[in-house]
């Protein structure tokens, strides 16, 4: 295992463990079956979750989900909490480039045979109104520094003061969509430059607009709480904070090489580099973290009322007459500041997630009030081709996992593995004879794409569900999928 010579210990049928050698702090858990672990194990991110143990002030346990695979610092799917009164340290490695990058679903009153003779159109339309790509800006709506500023600090609550959404948009958003903190002063001028005309973009990569019909329901009370049924047509955003977040992870990986090195923090890898969670760098790093998120959050507010008007056009009405209401949006690439149950005392921790969601359980103050009675609604990803998932959150979840659970399929194939398989292939006619009607920017994003570059993303879900750490709620099938 890389630099390692360990043996995994099986804690139950789907957990396993490496218990704590050399000067690791505390153990590593990996939620996963015996496929899943060992794609884990191959690209060495499990390599990587055993760095995180070596972190100061990490509480418990480095935990890898089981979509985890390599990522930088972190592995992806890797959750780790950290203390501040036991030196406990933040780190960009441990929430990522993309910073708040989140999923948002959307459900309608709208049935699957109703869009899918209007499919193509509704596509040309969903396309025209969300700028995509590499670099995608946005028409005619570049923010002013008086503007962006403001989002950076009120995060989706900004879009909705500006007809771009509603109140009950708002309430059914992560955190209300403002992560408290931000600071824009912490902010540099190039990542401010970069945001200002990517407001309301969907960028590349594995970010994408998708149509789907919910495919099966396996929680009938819970579905009704969350207001889908089968055979209805949901939405789903997957994007973050664009070049804004990701300049601000670039701008301060340099600021903690430093840091980690002005506090005698020993780290076995260099991608791992922190500061201590009271340090000036620590706090300035989560103000500005906390300011990208809060410029995903309203990302996605903005895209979401881009698509509602679209949709709009195409079928007739507005959000009342087409049923448009905001299931929920979650993050999965972050870092917050939470009270947990630590050996029978509650303290405040700074939980990483990185390519993590939240999995809150019913009752919890942070859980929106109209779905306080049966959890937090955790929205899991696949690829293009088969299927994601809407989950609630446990309160198993917040005893083992601080809250947390996967984030989607997870790579199982580099995007340029990914492509150099798909040359020469009519990518385009393999989703179409797949039910999947696909438009993208290009040939190669929709290569990187492909479902056979994912794990089974039923396996993982499966996982987390017979862990006990999430419940099935329903499983969505896309029919439709927009890529950068």
């Amino acid at each position: 295992m890389g630099k390692y010579e360990i043996e995994l210990k099986r804690v139950s049928d789907l957990v396993w463990e490496v218990p704590r050698f050399g000067k690791m702090n505390v153990p590593v858990r990996v939620y996963a079956d015996s496929k899943l672990l060992e794609h884990i194990v191959s690209d060495n991110a499990m390599e990587q979750a055993i760095n995180v143990t070596f972190m100061p002030g990490i509480v418990r346990a480095s935990y890898a989900m089981p979509d985890a695979h390599w990522g930088y610092g972190f592995p992806i799917g890797g959750v780790a909490a950290f203390d501040e009164q036991a030196g406990g340290v933040i780190s960009p490695g441990g929430i990522g480039f993309d910073i708040n990058c989140g999923v948002r679903m959307v459900r309608t009153d709208l049935d699957a045979g109703r869009v899918r003779v209007r499919l193509e159109e509704l596509v040309g339309a969903l396309f025209n109104a969300v700028p995509c790509g590499v670099g995608g800006e946005t028409k005619g709506r570049k923010l002013g520094g008086k503007d962006l500023r403001k989002v950076l600090t009120e995060g989706a609550k900004w879009a909705a003061d500006n007809d771009l959404g509603c109140e009950d948009d708002l309430v059914r958003t992560e955190a209300g969509g403002v992560l408290p903190g931000a600071d824009p002063d912490a902010v540099s001028e190039k990542a401010l430059k970069r945001g200002a005309p990517q407001m309301g973009t969907l960028g590349s990569g594995n970010h994408f607009l998708e149509v789907d019909v919910v495919d099966e329901v396996y929680d009938e009370r819970v579905a009704q709480v969350f207001g889908v049924a089968k055979g209805l047509v949901v939405l789903q955003i997957h994007c973050g904070s664009r070049g804004f977040g990701h300049q601000v992870c670039s701008d301060y990986l340099t600021v903690m090489q430093r840091a980690s090195q002005k506090y005698g923090i020993e780290l076995p890898d260099r991608q791992l580099a922190c500061a201590p969670l009271d340090s000036e760098e620590g706090r300035r790093y989560f103000s500005a973290m906390a300011a990208a998120a809060n410029f995903a959050w309203c990302n996605r507010q903005v895209i979401a009322a881009l698509m509602a008007k679209a949709f709009g056009r195409v079928f007739g009405g507005d959000r009342a007459s087409l049923g448009w209401r905001q299931v929920y949006d979650v993050c999965h690439n972050i870092a917050k500041f939470e009270e947990h149950d630590v050996d029978g005392e509650r303290r405040t921790l700074c939980v990483h997630r990185k390519g993590a969601t939240r999995a809150f359980p019913p009752a919890h103050p942070e859980v929106p009030e109209p779905y306080r009675d049966v959890g937090q609604p955790v929205l899991i990803p696949g690829d293009m081709g088969t299927a994601s998932y809407l989950l609630v959150g446990t309160e198993r979840a917040m005893r083992e996992t601080w809250g947390s659970t996967c984030h989607g399929a997870g790579r199982k194939m580099s995007r340029t593995a990914a492509i150099t398989k798909s040359k020469g292939r009519n990518i385009q006619k393999e989703m179409s004879d797949m039910g999947v009607l696909v438009k993208a920017k290009g040939w190669s994003t929709m290569a990187e794409e492909m479902p056979f570059a994912y794990k089974d993303v039923d396996a993982v879900v499966s996982v987390m569900h017979e862990a006990g750490i999430t419940r099935k709620v329903a499983r969505v099938k896309p029919i439709a999928v927009i890529k950068g």
